[in-house]
Parts: structure tokens; C-alpha cells; sequence
């Protein structure tokens, strides 16, 4: 993660992260992690949705606007997986073999 296209922040510049989607915390930590990195104090991170029902911690306090608890099923006692039905990971980050 970087900044980019001339974005810059000033040393001890107060920042706050907001993502339109939470579900692990791992962009929004990536992306916490550039701005320290360039100098910015981060005091907090916010959502609008945030997929983890809470669970993830981004190293700073976070908020969301709505909070969905979505449902997780191991492959072995998984109907659709039984049935021969590909499994969809979620998400905005380009995988070895997706279509986006």
C-alpha cells in the first residue's frame, strides 16, 4: 500500500481511515500502516459496513455505520460445497485466478 497521485501528508498530521467495507481489517491496516510511514498520526479508522461484526482490529479505535454478521461454514459440512457449487471469496483484492 502507498500513497498516491501527489497524496501527501504533513508530519504529525492527524488522518482518520475511512473504508466503505470492512471484512478483515486488512486493507485498512495496510493502509494505516502508509501513513504512519509517512509521517501522519492516525487516531482512528470507520466503516460504513464492517463484515466482521466487530472482530477486526485494525491497531486503532474503529467505528461503522452498520455491522453484518456473515455467516462462515467449514468446506466439509458445507451444502453448496456437497452440491459441487464453486465457493465466492469476498472481497476487492485480485486473487491468483479470479475474474475481476
Amino acid at each position: 500500500m502507498t500513497l498516491r497521485r501527489g497524496f501527501s501528508v504533513a508530519s504529525g498530521e492527524r488522518t482518520l481511515v475511512v473504508e466503505d467495507v470492512v471484512t478483515t481489517g486488512g486493507s485498512t491496516r495496510e493502509t494505516i500502516e502508509a501513513l504512519r510511514a509517512a509521517g501522519a498520526e492516525v487516531v482512528a479508522a470507520a466503516s460504513i459496513i464492517d463484515r466482521s461484526s466487530g472482530a477486526a482490529d485494525v491497531g486503532v479505535r474503529r467505528i461503522a455505520l452498520a455491522q453484518l454478521n456473515v455467516l462462515s461454514v467449514d468446506p466439509s459440512v458445507c451444502e453448496a460445497c456437497a452440491r459441487g457449487e464453486a465457493a465466492a471469496k469476498p472481497g476487492s483484492r485480485k486473487t491468483e485466478g479470479s475474474k475481476q
